[in-house]
């Protein structure tokens, strides 16, 4: 079998993957990525975060972005009944970029992966990866080419960037359990016809359902009059509606009013899907010569479009530690990746798991909210849950249970 020797594999050429390729590339690494689909494929999470545009400006993919022609965003808008709040995430605590874009992920996904190719990554679509074997000294992958040939690499780093697919967890043994309740999500991209002046296209639009909150709906317009859309409930509330994935999403969509003026000219042109159970968590983050990035180490929810944010910035600290040890130090994988990676996830764990108690739904509603903590609070939603200078960052716990006493009804 024909061996392989490079510096670092990447397995998934998705965003953490991607810019991961980038930032090794500026190190002068050799670096190859092995992705299983052709590119562009279709993924959902495509409202990102402004915090995400830090990491791919870092990794050197800003101008590929910014030139693709995508939906500009500079916030997010709230809907639950006839009451309306949102956030402009220009006006935030944290210092640092306060718009980003909706995207198509099958063309956005594509754009950084050739991006990390031109700058010499080697790009390889349709290699599976088989087996890996990180008991010796470096990690050794077995990898099926589109001919069906098997060969094997050697890399001193492996990095993966599977997302859903999660690759090494599979393979190593490493999925866990999430302590989130198992929910599914509905899903289209419908040519939404929204009459101009009727919906703010540069905010994502997350509607709450008018008698259950812990059932949402997301509206994602794109910059060609197209808009992604979606609902997010427990598994046992989806299965209430029978036929189709499309003609159950259009049921569900419904039930909320003022979602269905919105779309009542909308053409329904593609057909919907569905995905359950997509909560994942793993034992460890890194092992023996390999980290996990992104989706394939934990996935929380889509409420807040957090994953994007936490995938580039997955990439961003695995590349600094992986670039410390090329240098000759000696890299502590849990104090200088998953220690600080987590510290940001569980921020917005805690504004997720309060979100479908409710009590984050009755902050963001209040009348009389603070100007100040609306800026904090639009900072984590913009994606900063990094930022400890940030009371709601630092203390998120206790803080956000504090102000949702304050704001119940």
């Amino acid at each position: 079998m024909k061996v392989e020797k490079t510096e670092v594999v990447i397995i998934g050429a998705g965003p953490s993957g991607s810019v991961a390729a980038g930032l090794l590339r500026k190190q002068g690494r050799q670096v190859l990525i092995l992705e299983r689909e052709q590119f562009p494929r279709f993924s959902i999470g495509e409202s990102l975060l402004p915090q995400s545009m830090e990491y791919i400006e870092e990794a050197g993919m800003l101008q590929d972005v910014v030139e693709a022609g995508f939906q500009y965003k500079n916030g997010a808008a709230f809907v639950r009944g006839t009451r309306y709040t949102e956030f402009d995430f220009r006006e935030k605590f944290t210092q640092g970029w306060g718009t980003t874009y909706q995207v198509q992920r099958a063309h956005f996904d594509h754009v950084l992966a050739l991006a990390a190719e031109r700058k010499g990554a080697t790009l390889r679509f349709r290699h599976t990866v088989e087996s890996v074997d990180v008991s010796g000294a470096t990690p050794e992958l077995t990898v099926r080419s589109p001919e069906g040939e098997t060969y094997r690499v050697q890399a001193r780093f492996l990095l993966d960037a599977s997302g859903f697919g999660r690759v090494l967890p599979r393979l190593l043994s490493l999925e866990t359990p999430s302590n989130f309740p198992v929910r599914g999500a509905l899903f289209t991209h419908v040519e939404d016809r929204v009459a101009p002046g009727t919906f703010d296209r540069t905010k994502i639009r997350i509607t709450t359902h008018p008698k259950h909150v812990h059932v949402w709906y997301w509206t994602i317009p794109f910059s060609n009059g197209r808009c992604s859309l979606g609902v997010v409930a427990k598994r046992e509330y989806l299965e209430q509606f029978q036929g189709t994935e499309t003609e159950r999403l259009k049921a569900i969509v419904a039930e909320d009013p003022e979602l269905t003026k919105l779309l009542k000219d909308a053409v329904w042109d593609t057909p919907a899907r569905a995905i359950t159970g997509y909560a994942a968590n793993v034992k460890s983050l890194w092992g023996n010569g390999f980290a996990l990035l992104g989706n394939a180490g934990e996935f929380l929810d889509p409420v807040f479009s957090s994953g994007v944010t936490i995938a580039v910035k997955s990439a961003s600290l695995a590349a600094r530690c992986i670039a410390r040890s090329f240098a000759g130090e000696t890299v502590d994988w849990e104090r200088d990746y998953a220690v600080p990676l987590k510290s940001g996830v569980d921020t917005f764990r805690t504004f997720v798991e309060s979100w479908y108690e409710g009590g984050f739904q009755d902050v963001i509603f209040h009348p009389n909210s603070s100007p100040e903590i609306r800026k904090m609070i639009s900072s984590i939603l913009a994606g900063y849950a990094w930022d400890k200078e940030n009371p709601f960052v630092a203390d998120s716990k206790r803080r956000l249970g504090v102000l949702e006493k304050l704001c119940a009804p």
